[in-house]
């Protein structure tokens, strides 16, 4: 997503820059056919682009709200996530007993939650193509990156190591049964938006139909010309590239909303969404030093522009 609200036009137009330029020059050699040429015989009744337009505005519609529906099932997913998050460290603030102030426990709680902060990030990284692996040093013991070096899931890996230490606490008389079943529930729960997140990076939209769709408008713009210059002569130019660049970008944002993992600037904004994590866990566990720490800056610039 995008840091900034004033998305400049140059941005947004330079998406279909190449498409805009051969319009213009199509429709402008239309026009001098037709008014210095006097090459009449090229009209077509409006009649017929106004259908194709029509039957292209429901297909294009249809798209995207389907690819709004990933987009948004995957702030969903996100959203989980942070909560779970936040309830999982809760749990184990609450929970695991200490009532000799041992060290040990305290250490246990604070690994727990460095944990979890870690794999928000490295299911982040992993979903946009990234290195899961890289950074996990700041949250996670050596001993513990080790383990993780020998499997090739690290975000479930990361989730094996929060069950081991679980069945750790229970072992230790840490929390009793009941908390062990409710602190698992969560795990759980953690595990499905990591599965739901991952079925959305890996299920790809129906290529034919996006092909036929593109093919549909492409030959929307090649009719429009002809349906528009007995009317309007040179000035269905500028009529011809607006209503082209309005078919095209619709397409576009329908192709950037679809996936919603691609480190483009209409991503789920997951890195944001960890630093969230971040704050609030570390809060909760009352070290700060952490989050204070990282850089404010981000992983993939667009322009001026930064994707979170």
């Amino acid at each position: 997503m995008l840091l900034r609200n004033n998305i400049p036009l140059t941005y947004i137009f330079g998406k279909i820059k190449k498409e805009l330029l051969f319009v213009i020059g199509y429709s402008i050699g239309i026009v001098v056919l037709y008014e210095n040429f006097h090459v009449t015989r090229i009209s077509i009744p409006v009649a017929v682009p106004a259908l194709l337009g029509t039957i292209i505005s429901l297909l294009l519609a249809f798209r995207s709200n389907q690819a709004y529906d990933r987009w948004w099932e995957a702030r969903i997913l996100w959203g989980a996530i942070v909560n779970d998050s936040r309830t999982l460290s809760r749990q184990i603030l609450s929970f695991v007993e200490n009532p000799y102030g041992l060290d040990e426990v305290e250490e246990y709680k604070a690994r727990f939650i460095k944990r979890q902060i870690a794999w928000c990030y490295a299911l982040s990284q992993a979903l946009r193509g990234f290195n899961p692996r890289k950074g996990l040093e700041e949250y996670i013991s050596a001993e513990e990156i080790a383990f993780i070096k020998k499997r090739k899931n690290v975000t479930t890996t990361i989730l094996e190591l929060h069950a081991m230490d679980l069945k750790k606490a229970l072992q230790q008389g840490w929390i009793n049964k009941y908390q062990q079943i409710e602190i698992d529930k969560t795990i759980t729960g953690l595990c499905n938006h990591m599965g739901g997140s991952e079925r959305i990076k890996n299920t790809v939209f129906p290529v034919t139909y996006s092909k036929y769709i593109n093919m549909s408008i492409h030959l929307f713009i090649v009719l429009l010309p002809f349906g528009l210059i007995e009317y309007f002569g040179y000035m269905e130019v500028p009529l011809v590239v607006a209503i082209a660049a309005f078919f095209l970008l619709v397409e576009k944002m329908a192709v950037h909303l679809q996936d919603p993992f691609e480190n483009k600037p209409t991503d789920t904004p997951t890195t944001t969404i960890c630093r969230t994590i971040e704050r609030d866990l570390c809060q909760m566990l009352d070290d700060n030093k952490i989050y204070e720490d990282k850089p404010q800056t981000e992983l993939a610039p667009v322009g001026s522009y930064y994707i979170l």
